[in-house]
């Protein structure tokens, strides 16, 4: 025997058990299988199709004598061989021949694969049994005997049939005859075996039919829950898709439980229900072994959905994708397409319109109720707003400064609080950082629509659509692209609304050049204007005349160039005042703003922009007025010199006004150049990027403002100490002041008593110039003068040393350089230190 022979046989008695004691049917196998590997069964043919198309006309031909049928059957063939489409044409023709050529339509049935081996092939010759091929006789088996054992004790089991349809009623919920759900409420779960004296169910078959009645269980819970959502007022999109998909599955199983009981049904009038081919106990927990998984998985999502709802929900389900299991995994994400389906609905709409619909707030964006249907503005619809003069110049504002505040507060408002971010309806497989982005992006074109009024927004939106495909879950590449191209898209049509359209930058220069005092021609024509009017009491001044002398000053300086979208927002008016201030303490000037530019230039801001225009004012008033003290006393040098005796003390009025000079002109420089003007250029290269949203160039204006105040005011950021320098730095400008307010009395004594000196010579010497109207000063009156002019320079030098003291440990790398230029000679300290050695 060969090889071959050998191994087939071991194969044979291994497949087929009856071989082995039946040598006559297991040689015949092992010649059949030979057969079968040595003919040329499989191997391929070319097909002739001239031949096949030739038999099919004729055949048509038979049931239509006509030839139409042919003749369409020669159009279709040449037709068919042109498409490119297919490339086994020939053997799609044989096969069609085929069906055509076969019997009539059977009856098809449902049915499920058998799990058992097929019968083995026997050959079709006639075996004639004899004496030896007759198999040996057996004896009954194991089951047989305890069968028959059974019954002669009276412990009959239920018969396996009955009991297959009493566990498919339980498949469906539904309790059987002998085997049936518990109708206890606190047992409601448990399953029930009706046993009698007759019949009995064995322990192993108790154990399989609860393990199958799981399976019910769990989908009366799943049905109960579906049920109950369709009878709910109120349910949210995600959870009615989860229904939606919850009852296909459903629609499913049902299908499944009505193939099992055809299945159970074929064989229900066999003598036993376990046939070869037949359903079983066990072969019913095989099919539905996949259905088990499915229900479990179903019915942690219904728990789940009970205390979750929206994006909480849709980030449930998704937790369960993190799983080792296949079957776990494909069928999360396959019940995670269908129920984000809404949610990507949802986002669509808020991504590409702006427009957020989201009735059961499932969304992880949330709009306020009460600014839901809030009026947005727009300069045109300003009560008392701005208007021009019938020349096209500066026109104050009409109407009310409060009423213009209360309107001015709407644009941040309106940005800041109509939408708000959900973190915990955020799904998790869009993450916080594209959320932020997805949020913005929506925010932004909802303000650039309804604020911004922008009749362009729609090329807006066409952009954005063409640059993402469909938003779904299974492409969550797609989404992060189609998200960054969206907020990339948003954030610069944005930007473009705002300093195209509402000229953001131009009146973030009026504000540097004005309220900071950029323009330094217009600042000094105001001041020269507005300088004697101001030193009058706060409740002689007047409103209209400030303005006209504002409009006057910008007529006569380079200010006029500006636009006049610009001028027209420019005002004066005074603050507040009590009894005893002056006009210099009252007088400011106001820049206003209205939608939507109040939303980056917000209340706050304002109010910042008005301190520092109030400091660098009062900087600017003394800075006038040392100029002009300088130049008096440098120019009345010559008159002075009638008066010899005074010279020392002029030189050392001298000395303590240059270092006046010196220390206002080193504010003024750190101001603009150090503080103003660098702060400045990082704000236009932010501008000039256009990249990020409005809450990113509201930050940015934000940081600028700040930085300018934290420099220029001098706050330290220690809690209690924050306005201790600036404190220092204003009763520095009061002191200087009043050393120029003595040095103003000093100085007219000494013309008074030069002019009376003139007058003895011009009478010694003959010459009548009128009589002398100025009587010679005590020594006492001159002694207070002077006593007056040294303490207030004394007083000066003591509080610019502790300003530069406090400067060297400030804790700002730019204040700490303006205490190195305010004593670049080491001059303070040095003073210091002689007052030290004087001291000892």
């Amino acid at each position: 025997m060969s090889a071959s022979s050998s191994n087939l046989e071991s194969l044979i008695t291994l497949l087929v058990p009856s071989t082995r004691v039946d040598s006559q049917l297991r040689r015949e196998l092992v010649e059949l299988c030979q057969e079968i590997l040595t003919s040329h069964i499989g191997q391929k043919q070319e097909p002739d199709l001239a031949q096949v198309a030739d038999v099919v006309k004729r055949r048509l031909l038979q049931l239509s004598p006509n030839g139409t049928s042919a003749l369409k059957f020669t159009n279709l063939l040449s037709r068919l061989l042109d498409e490119p489409v297919l490339s086994r044409k020939e053997e799609s023709i044989i096969f069609l021949q085929a069906l055509a050529s076969s019997s009539g339509p059977s009856t098809i049935r449902p049915t499920l694969p058998s799990l058992t081996r097929p019968p083995p092939f026997r050959s079709t010759a006639t075996l004639v049994p004899t004496e030896a091929t007759k198999p040996a006789p057996k004896g009954k088996s194991n089951a047989e005997i305890l069968q028959e054992y059974r019954i002669l004790k009276g412990y009959a089991h239920i018969p396996e049939l009955l009991l297959l349809r009493d566990t498919l009623y339980l498949l469906q919920g539904i309790s059987g005859k002998y085997v049936y759900f518990s109708l206890q409420e606190d047992d409601e779960n448990k399953i029930v075996f009706a046993d009698d004296a007759a019949y009995r169910i064995p322990p192993s078959t108790r154990t399989l039919i609860h393990r199958l009645s799981e399976l019910g269980y769990l989908y009366t819970r799943v049905d109960n829950f579906v049920r109950e959502r369709e009878g709910t007022a109120g349910v949210g999109m995600i959870e009615q898709s989860l229904c939606h998909h919850l009852q296909t599955q459903l629609t499913e199983y049902y299908r499944l439980i009505a193939v099992l009981e055809t299945q159970m049904g074929t064989h229900s009038d066999s003598d036993s229900a376990t046939t070869e081919t037949g359903l079983s106990l066990r072969r019913l927990d095989v099919w539905v072994n996949e259905w088990r998984l499915r229900m479990r998985m179903m019915s942690v999502c219904v728990e789940g959905a009970r205390e979750a709802q929206g994006g909480a929900l849709v980030n449930l389900i998704h937790s369960y994708t993190d799983n080792g299991d296949p079957f776990v995994r494909q069928f999360t994400d396959q019940l995670l397409e269908e129920v984000s389906r809404p949610f990507f609905a949802t986002l669509h709409k808020w991504l590409f319109s702006g427009e957020l619909y989201d009735p059961f707030s499932e969304f992880f964006v949330s709009v306020d109720a009460g600014m839901e249907n809030m009026p947005h503005m727009h300069p045109s619809s300003l009560v008392g707003g701005i208007s021009l003069s019938g020349d096209g110049g500066f026109n104050g504002a009409s109407g009310d400064a409060d009423d213009f505040s209360t309107i001015r507060e709407g644009g941040l408002k309106l940005w800041q609080a109509k939408y708000q971010f959900r973190q915990d309806m955020l799904p998790m497989f869009v993450g916080e950082a594209f959320g932020k982005k997805i949020f913005s992006t929506g925010k932004s074109l909802n303000f650039i629509r309804y604020s911004c009024h922008d009749s362009d927004w729609v090329i807006t939106r066409e952009k954005m659509s063409t640059t993402g495909g469909i938003l779904q879950y299974n492409d969550i590449t797609g989404l992060e692209r189609s998200i960054d191209a969206a907020y990339r898209v948003a954030s610069h049509r944005l930007f473009e609304v705002f300093l195209d359209k509402f000229k953001l930058l131009d009146h973030l220069s009026a504000l540097k050049n004005y309220l900071m005092l950029g323009h330094g021609d217009f600042s000094d024509q105001l001041m020269d204007a507005l300088g004697p009017s101001l030193a009058k009491p706060a409740n002689t001044l007047y409103r209209h005349n400030l303005t006209a002398t504002l409009e006057t000053a910008i007529r006569s300086s380079n200010a006029q160039n500006d636009g006049t979208d610009v001028l027209r927002r420019l005002d004066a008016r005074m603050l507040e005042y009590s009894h005893g201030e002056i006009g210099w303490d009252v007088f400011t000037l106001e820049y206003k703003v209205d939608a939507p530019i109040d939303t980056v230039l917000d209340p706050d801001s304002m109010e910042k922009y008005l301190k520092l225009f109030r400091h660098l004012w009062q900087m600017k008033r003394i800075e006038i007025a040392l100029n002009k003290g300088w130049m008096r006393v440098t120019g009345g040098a010559r008159t002075f010199l009638r008066v010899p005796e005074l010279e020392p003390e002029w030189h050392k009025i001298r000395l303590i006004m240059a270092e006046m000079v010196h220390f206002i002109k080193q504010m003024q420089a750190y101001c603009r150049l150090e503080v103003i003007e660098c702060s400045w250029k990082i704000l236009i290269e932010f501008l000039n990027k256009k990249e990020g949203d409005l809450d990113a160039m509201i930050e940015a204006h934000r940081s600028y403002l700040d930085r300018v105040v934290k420099k220029i005011l001098l706050w330290n950021p220690k809690h209690g100490k924050e306005e201790h320098l600036l404190n220092q730095v204003k009763e520095t400008f009061a002191t200087i002041l009043q050393f120029r307010e003595a040095t103003d009395n000093f100085y007219n004594h000494c013309l008074s008593e030069a002019a009376r000196r003139d007058q003895e010579l011009d009478a010694e010497r003959g010459v009548y110039t009128g009589a002398s109207t100025t009587s010679p000063l005590h020594s006492q009156e001159l002694a207070g003068l002077l006593n007056r002019v040294k303490e207030y320079g004394t007083s000066f030098s003591d509080r610019a040393q502790v300003i530069v003291q406090h400067l060297t440990v400030h804790p700002d790398l730019d204040c700490r350089f303006l205490g190195i230029r305010l004593s670049f000679s080491d001059f303070y300290r040095t003073r210091k230190e002689q007052q030290l050695q004087q001291k000892v």
